[in-house]
Parts: structure tokens; sequence; C-alpha cells
């Protein structure tokens, strides 16, 4: 009488046994891809004080005010603040959006609508998507170059000394964006 034969998972966990050194490479190649990626997309982003320059923005309540970036992390003395620069027309940052939205329910977070038409329509998209966002207009980019990010989604912490910190472009998870502010808020 022959033994039944092991089921795939019995085979697979067999292998990952045998096998973990191997697949510990592959692992390690991944992730140094990931970084290197994360580090050329990034290269812009300056690592000295963020561009304070002046904004139009949109509050919550549907009130436009002009201020400098400054004025706005003065509202928010003694923690880092999140700049998250996305664009109506883009899949990716759609699907941060919830996440955006619930970190900014414990951080501050200042969105950047970059080429996303005019103030009408990114209150029309901000209305329709029932997104409560603080959120700056560059309609034509510039503000998004000036801090160094050539495409969206983009992702970066100003320290409490109003460093740019720890920026990412694509997808970040809540935690990844969570994770960034703790570490920038621990640093101090």
């Amino acid at each position: 009488m022959t033994s039944p034969r092991p089921s795939l998972f019995d085979r697979m966990r067999r292998h990952l046994r045998t096998q973990w050194r191997s697949h510990l490479g592959t692992l390690a190649l991944v992730l140094a891809v990931f970084v290197g990626l994360q580090a050329w997309q990034t290269r812009h982003v300056p690592g000295a004080p963020a561009p304070d320059t002046m904004l139009t923005v949109l509050r919550p309540d549907g009130q436009r005010e002009t201020l400098t970036l400054a004025a706005w992390r003065a509202r928010h003395p003694g923690q880092p603040v999140a700049l998250h620069f996305w664009a109506e027309w883009c899949p990716i940052c759609r699907t941060e959006e919830h996440s955006v939205s619930r970190l900014a329910r414990d951080w501050p977070v200042l969105t950047v609508a970059m080429q996303s038409g005019p103030e009408a329509q990114v209150r029309r998209v901000l209305a329709q998507r029932e997104l409560a966002w603080h959120t700056a207009l560059d309609p034509d980019g510039q503000l998004t170059r000036a801090f160094g990010f050539r495409a969206v989604p983009g992702f970066v912490v100003v320290d409490t000394q109003g460093r740019l910190r720890a920026p990412t472009v694509g997808y970040t998870t809540e935690l990844g964006m969570r994770l960034r502010l703790w570490w920038a808020w621990w640093l101090g």
C-alpha cells in the first residue's frame, strides 16, 4: 500500500523549509530594488527646509484662503505635518483617498491638487468624492515641482523645523504615511 501524496500546501511548506536561504536572497534583492526606485523617484525632493511659497487653500468648510506653508504649519505647533500631492485624473491617487482622509483625522495634512483644473473643478471633485481636505491649488504643477515631485501621488513630511522628510512617490499605505509622521515626530 502506498502512502497518500502530500498536499500542495505540505509540499510548499517543505520546499520553503529547505530552501529558505535562497528565498531570503530574493527578498533582499526585491527590497533593494524597491528602495533604489524610491530614492531615484524622490531624488529632486530637497532635504533642506520646505519651500515657503504662497498657497491658495480650499478649506473643508468651503472657504478659500491665501497663506504660506509656514503660516499653515504655525497652526499645528510642535508636530510634523504631511503634504500629499495628488491629481483628480490619477487612478493611484484615487486609491489613496481614504487613507489620506483617515490620516487627516489624527495628523495635520495639506493636500496639493496638481494639474486638476481650476478652483471650481477641484471643489467639485472634493465634493463628489466627499473629501474634507485642506487642499492647495496647483493648476500648472509649479508648486509640486518646487517640492521636487515629478509624479503623483507624492507624500512628504514637513518636520517641526520645516525640513522635508521621508518622501515617497507612488502608492503609499496608510501605515507607511503614519510611520513617516511618527518618525519625524520622534526625531523632534
